[in-house]
């Protein structure tokens, strides 16, 4: 199973030297070029300054009885199921910054065999189905592991082709546009396995799920929002606007808990909420 590294390094107080004037000048420059470097010559959104910390927003409650695997990948946390041979949702934050990564998407699907469970890439084939990503690699064009691991087989489910190019993408498309917007979201979406599954392909006995889920939240808004879409495996009538409801709506249909590190007052607003005008109508900071 990956997971995320964390390292820690020590380093040695100097004595002597500078005066503390000097030692606070230097610190101030230090702060002055950070700033410069994130949030003006990067153009995005200065609401990510100095913003309020949540705990981790990826954190989902699964719904019970669920079979689930966590695996913690560079850029993305997945629960995965090991029974149906799809995630259960896959979570991850998207910021402004990581929108204008460079990273050439990866060409090659892979299954993850550390995973019990994961599919492999020949089970779609010559099936009519896409190998659908539910973390999108252009979300990841900021790094080359993070791009290569969003082709693992534990985040991509059987898709129809006109879900996968259609509704679905435009959304993905939207939700970069949000994170320019806001300087970072919060993005949970899968498959939706309480519906009952009647379609299996490949030899691994791929499970194909009847509709998908995406929940959005942009936590350092003024205020904070959130919205969510659900989806048929299909074509969606009516598009993205006809597929927005509420957080609450999706949590009341897949089991799943949301967002439970807010405070309650801010999550019980934000996950009633289904302002999908509003949404649409936000746009990209203007680069400097």
């Amino acid at each position: 199973m990956a997971k995320k590294k964390i390292t820690s390094t020590k380093r040695k107080k100097k004595t002597g030297g500078k005066s503390p004037l000097t030692i606070f000048s230097w610190l101030m420059l230090i702060a002055i070029a950070m700033f410069i470097t994130h949030y003006v010559i990067g153009g995005c959104s200065s609401s990510y300054v100095g913003r309020q910390s949540y705990g981790s927003l990826e954190k989902v409650i699964t719904a019970p009885n669920t079979d689930e695997t966590i695996v913690n990948y560079k850029a993305m946390t997945i629960s995965f199921n090991s029974k149906l041979h799809i995630p259960n949702w896959v979570a991850w934050e998207l910021t402004c910054q990581e929108t204008d990564g460079k990273e050439p998407r990866a060409k090659k699907f892979l299954c993850d065999e550390d995973v019990p469970g994961c599919a492999n890439d020949w089970d779609y084939s010559y099936t009519g189905y896409d190998r659908g990503h539910m973390a999108p690699a252009a979300d990841m064009k900021w790094d080359e592991e993070a791009m290569r691991q969003s082709f693992y087989m534990t985040n991509i489910c059987p898709q129809a082709g006109s879900l996968n190019s259609g509704a679905w993408k435009r959304l993905e498309d939207k939700c970069r546009t949000w994170a320019q917007a806001d300087s970072a979201i919060t993005i949970i979406c899968g498959p939706i396995t309480t519906d009952k599954i009647k379609e299996h392909i490949g030899d691994s006995r791929v499970a194909v799920p009847q509709r998908f889920f995406k929940v959005i939240v942009s936590p350092y808004a003024n205020p904070p929002r959130g919205i969510g879409f659900i989806m048929p495996n299909a074509k969606v009538p009516g598009g993205m606007q006809a597929a927005a409801v509420s957080i609450d709506s999706v949590e009341a249909v897949t089991g799943h808990d949301f967002f439970s590190v807010l405070p309650d007052e801010i999550e019980n607003d934000i996950e009633s909420q289904c302002k999908f005008h509003y949404w649409s109508t936000l746009k990209p900071k203007k680069r400097k």
